[in-house]
């Protein structure tokens, strides 16, 4: 899976440590990685208003964290904070999830070995697209949704990576894979009468998650793409006998960005007009 794992309102419960006030010199090799962070997302910050700023990275790396920022030139990183990791983390972790050892700011969270080929810099600008969902609109957005509000209810913050979406229901699978080849295609009539038989077929709870999914990984997977064909990459595109799951989500939330700005050019840049046309679709 690329394009990592985005963990939210769960890190608030899971990760804790004790933030080290006395920060130190960075070794090189972080330097140089941070180095080039910074200057991706310079290059990369015409494309969406989600590159404007560079946003804090917090390593994982022999059980510890270490949060570097850049400083107030906007032009150096420096370490702000350090803590013990309390709680066992993924490996190769990727993420973008609020720090509650560092007054719940937000961050992108990676292990270093990120920064050894330019994929993965291309990765941390997804989670960029995290980052600024989230100090923008994402909060706004979750309270209007009922599988938000009863997950938080019975404790389950880990809902936008455990919702038992019905994955294995045959009729789904069939109509969303036969929306995604319609969007391929450009067949937008075909595309239009798939969307709305995945609509009919879901319940309430279960066509929130889908366009929840498609709006929070889709635009973020959308943007990582672009900065790849900037930087002369190999797009991130599934394989085409990819199991149906929720990375299924990341590409069709892609590619009907794609669809819908070929009507409002520029959609991708309002974020919640952007969730809003999504939700609404299928009717």
């Amino acid at each position: 899976m690329t394009g990592g794992i985005t963990i939210i309102l769960a890190a608030i419960y899971l990760f804790l440590g004790t933030k080290v006030p006395e920060p130190a010199a960075l070794e090189p090799s972080t330097r140089a990685g941070l180095t080039q962070v910074q200057a991706w997302r310079e290059k990369a910050a015409d494309l969406h208003p989600a590159f404007a700023k560079t946003y804090p990275v917090a390593l994982v790396e022999n059980g510890r964290w270490y949060v570097y920022e850049v400083d107030a030139t906007g032009k150096s990183w420096k370490l702000s904070a350090r803590a013990s990791v309390r709680s066992q983390l993924p490996a190769g972790i990727r993420a973008a999830m609020p720090l509650d050892f560092w007054n719940f700011r937000m961050a992108c969270v990676v292990s270093p070995e990120i920064f050894y080929s330019p994929e993965g810099y291309a990765v941390i600008l997804h989670e960029f697209v995290h980052c600024f969902q989230w100090e923008t609109v994402e909060g706004k957005l979750k309270e209007g949704l009922a599988v938000n509000r009863e997950a938080l209810a019975r404790g389950d913050y880990m809902w936008e990576l455990q919702y038992p979406f019905p994955y294995d229901h045959a009729e789904i699978r069939r109509a969303y894979g036969s929306w995604l080849l319609a969007l391929q295609k450009g067949q937008r009539r075909k595309a239009g009468r798939w969307r709305a038989v995945i609509k009919k077929i879901l319940n309430r709870r279960d066509w929130e998650y889908m366009t929840w999914q498609e709006w929070k990984e889709g635009l973020a997977r959308y943007l990582e793409n672009q900065v790849r064909i900037r930087f002369g990459l190999k797009t991130n595109r599934p394989d085409p006998d990819a199991p149906f799951n929720r990375i299924s989500f990341y590409r069709g939330g892609e590619l009907f960005i794609m669809y819908l700005q070929e009507d409002e050019p520029g959609l991708d840049k309002d974020l919640e007009r952007l969730y809003l046309r999504i939700f609404a679709s299928g009717s």
